[in-house]
C-alpha cells in the first residue's frame, strides 16, 4: 500500500531540513596593556550608534552580566562609578538570497497502446521543486568601550561581529546577546590588536 503523497512529502521535507549551527563570532580587542582595576561601572549607550530600543537593551544587559562575572560592581547610587562601559549595537541587512528547493519531485508517465489499428506511445516526466525560501543575511555588531571616568581615558575596547540568516536561528534574542557578549569578554582583557574567532 502506497503512502499518500502529502505524508511522503512531509517525510522528505523533514529529512532535508538543515540543522542550525551558530555562526562564528569575530572578536577584536584593544587595550593599554596595564592592569585594569575591578571597580564600579555604569553601562551607558555609546554615542553615534543605533543604541536604542529593546534589542539594544538586551545586548546592554548581556554586557552588564559579563562585567559582573569579571568582578565589576554596577553603580546603583548617586556616587559616580569608577568606569563607564559604553555599549554600541548594530544589526544591518546585507541582502537576500533564494534558497534552492529542499525537495525535488519527478513524475513519470508510462506508455500505453489502444485502438483497433495500432498503438500510441506516451512517455515523459515532469520535475518541480518544493520549498525554497527567500532568506535575508544580517550582520550583528557589538562594541564596548571601558573608560575611566576621572579622565575619560579609554582603557579597553572591543568589537564582536557575527552573521546570521533570517529564519534559521532558533536562539531567543537574550541567548544570542549573551553569546556575543561572552565572546567579546573571552579571556579578558585579551590580546590587544588581535582578531580571534569564537565558535
Amino acid at each position: 500500500m502506497k503512502k499518500p503523497l502529502s505524508i511522503a512529502l512531509l517525510a522528505a521535507l523533514g529529512a532535508c531540513a538543515p540543522s542550525y549551527r551558530p555562526q562564528p563570532i569575530d572578536v577584536t580587542r584593544y587595550h593599554l596593556g596595564a592592569p585594569i582595576e575591578r571597580t564600579t561601572v555604569a553601562v551607558e549607550p555609546m554615542a553615534n550608534t543605533d543604541s536604542f530600543g529593546p534589542e539594544y537593551q538586551t545586548y546592554a544587559d548581556a554586557v552588564r552580566a559579563e562585567l559582573e562575572r569579571l568582578g565589576y560592581v554596577q553603580s546603583v547610587s548617586s556616587t559616580p562609578s569608577g568606569y563607564i562601559a559604553a555599549v554600541g549595537f548594530r544589526r544591518t541587512s546585507k541582502g537576500a538570497f533564494k534558497e534552492p528547493p529542499p525537495v525535488s519531485i519527478g513524475l513519470g508517465a508510462g506508455s500505453f497502446s489502444g485502438g483497433r489499428r495500432g498503438g500510441v506511445g506516451v512517455g515523459g516526466d515532469v520535475g518541480f521543486g518544493i520549498g525554497g525560501k527567500t532568506r535575508e543575511l544580517y550582520q550583528t555588531e557589538l562594541w564596548v568601550q571601558l573608560r575611566r571616568r576621572s579622565d575619560n581615558t579609554t582603557v579597553w575596547e572591543g568589537r564582536a561581529q557575527s552573521g546570521s540568516v533570517s529564519g534559521t536561528d532558533p536562539d531567543q534574542p537574550g541567548a544570542a546577546a549573551a553569546r556575543m557578549a561572552k565572546a567579546l569578554f573571552k579571556d579578558f582583557p585579551g590580546e590587544s590588536g588581535i582578531t580571534i574567532t569564537v565558535k
